[in-house]
């Protein structure tokens, strides 16, 4: 069990990691004046992709809740995102999201029943603490705009993940993933027209830009973030997502030559340490340990009755009845 824990685990942090390479191509090689038709040049392509592979039409309610989805964790949320990477430095961008693993862990319980577990929250912790420590240096300007933007961007994508994880049963993770890109980006057409008028015109560095966004840091990652979301407790998946901020130091080092300080290097230890505290398998070792090798050790979360795993479902997904975080 804790070895398809990790398996799984390290497939969600392809997600983050691609999407921490984001920030720097928004800001090195897409339009800053075009946010939508970015949202929609980024969402639309990648569900397209998706959608000729699989060669499936949502059925029934899965019409509207893909426009529910999509709207809140690839349309709004690109365009939001989008309008960050331009008014914001990264560094507050990125430790406004890192508080998504808490949000996250409180819409689960809310709609999943899935409880936080003490050490996700700790791990939640560290990894705030580690994100500014590893990026509030203090440069850049602050705008109020950006700061709401990002804020929002949080909020709206904790609540579709959540919800993508809800209503999962029944579909695969290939399809569902291709109608919500695909329907992200065509509720934000209109807006774009009406805002921005005409998309706007790509050099080869922006196509190439937009090609690595769409196909890679949106198609490839969605699918290893919702395989995730539907294996491991949402809390969990967030926990994971404070990689980002990690890979967008990283690039910042590799491609632009910045130089990591003592302080950055402490925060992304912390960082992840964080996301390791918070694992289901480091919680479920804790409790092995302390039970010597006898019964499984009583959850304090579920009232002192032994956890068992479940296996099962439609799609032979992990069922934890008590959500571990």
């Amino acid at each position: 069990m804790e070895e398809k824990s990790l398996r799984w685990s390290l497939i969600t942090a392809v997600a983050p990691l691609t999407w921490g390479t984001t920030y720097y191509v928004t800001k090195h090689a897409l339009p800053a004046d075009a946010p939508l038709w970015g949202a929609v040049l980024r969402a639309l392509p990648a569900g397209l992709v998706l959608l000729l592979v699989v060669r499936r039409l949502p059925r029934g309610s899965w019409w509207w809740r893909s426009l529910v989805l999509g709207t809140l964790s690839m349309g709004a949320f690109f365009a939001l995102i989008y309008v960050a990477a331009q008014l914001l430095p990264s560094s507050v961008a990125s430790t406004v999201m890192a508080t998504a693993p808490v949000v996250m862990m409180l819409v689960a319980w809310a709609l999943l029943a899935q409880k936080p577990r003490v050490l996700a929250l700790a791990g939640a912790g560290l990894g705030v603490i580690g994100v500014a420590a590893m990026l509030l240096t203090g440069g850049g300007e602050i705008r109020p705009l950006g700061v709401a933007a990002s804020v929002a961007a949080m909020l709206m994508s904790s609540v579709g993940f959540v919800l993508a994880t809800r209503w999962a049963d029944g579909v695969d993770v290939v399809s569902s993933t291709a109608w919500q890109l695909i329907a992200g980006g065509l509720v934000l057409v209109p807006f774009a027209v009406a805002v921005e008028g005409a998309p706007p015109a790509l050099d080869g560095r922006a196509v190439a830009g937009f090609a690595y966004v769409s196909l890679v840091a949106t198609a490839v990652a969605y699918l290893a973030w919702f395989s995730g979301l539907r294996r491991l407790p949402a809390g969990t998946v967030g926990l994971v997502g404070l990689l980002n901020p990690v890979a967008g130091v990283l690039v910042g080092v590799l491609v632009a030559g910045e130089h990591l300080g003592p302080l950055q290097v402490t925060g992304i230890v912390v960082v992840l340490a964080g996301v390791v505290l918070g694992q289901p398998a480091v919680d479920r070792l804790l409790r092995a340990r302390r039970s010597r090798g006898g019964a499984p050790a009583a959850d304090p979360a579920s009232g002192g009755v032994p956890e068992p795993a479940v296996e099962g479902g439609p799609l032979g997904v992990r069922r934890d009845p008590v959500g571990v975080q």
